[in-house]
């Protein structure tokens, strides 16, 4: 697994850079970023990708048509993926240094987030799976230290769960009305970009958007450690 403090920030950093300017990244971007993660895309051929889409943009530049968000870089980034994975075809695996992180960083992004989730008020239903979700990353830190043949995989793992959990708990008290404006925001910001993308692209984004926006509405912390 990618290092975790690298995949995001680098990214951010890195078409920011090729930007020219300290665009914030939007809600559509963060998105994007997350269904790369989760599908697996390797963190160097995002950023190739990115770096092919502002060569092409500087070697043709326009005024009309700039790169304004991560998702003009689809089609780079899934051309940069596929070109990594058929260089690996018949390779010999060479000893791979793992970019893991500090254990005790670890233990201390678990604890901060749950004292984030115990000092949240949120609706009755969600309540007690949000403190039952502070109880276990108490629980787990504690374990992290001494813990034999610790694997950052399998507590991400864990973390996924428990956030699919709270999220899912938090869209069933969310109202209708609240739910159909963030679909309609997700479907506004998605438009530019759906000749870019294919239908499983489009719909998995999509569904990152909507996450992403009913945690913040409720200031959910994220558990992954992506975040850390």
């Amino acid at each position: 697994m990618e290092n975790y403090f690298n995949y995001f920030t680098e990214i951010e950093e890195l078409f920011q850079r090729r930007r020219g300017s300290l665009l914030i990244l939007s809600t559509l971007d963060w998105a994007l970023i997350e269904t790369w993660k989760e599908a697996g895309i390797p963190l160097e051929a995002v950023l190739r990708g990115i770096d092919a889409t502002f060569d092409a943009y500087d070697r043709k530049p326009t005024k009309t048509k700039k790169v304004n968000g991560l998702a003009f870089c689809t089609q780079e980034v899934l051309g940069a993926t596929e070109q990594i994975a058929e260089a690996a075809v018949g390779a010999t695996p060479a000893g791979k240094k793992e970019a893991g992180l500090e254990r005790s960083d670890i233990a201390e992004f678990l604890v901060r987030n749950a004292g984030k989730l115990e000092k949240k008020s949120f609706p009755p239903s969600v309540d007690s799976l949000a403190k039952e979700a502070a109880s276990t990353l108490r629980t787990l830190a504690a374990e992290i230290p001494a813990q034999p043949g610790f694997r950052a995989e399998d507590l991400e793992r864990r973390l996924t769960v428990m956030e699919e959990k709270i999220f899912a708990a938090l869209l069933a008290t969310t109202s209708d009305e609240a739910i159909l404006a963030v679909r309609t925001e997700a479907d506004g910001d998605l438009a530019p970009y759906r000749g870019k993308m294919n239908g499983p692209q489009i719909e998995q984004l999509h569904k990152q958007y909507i996450h992403k926006r009913i945690l913040e509405r409720y200031d959910v912390p994220r558990l992954s450690l992506f975040y850390m």
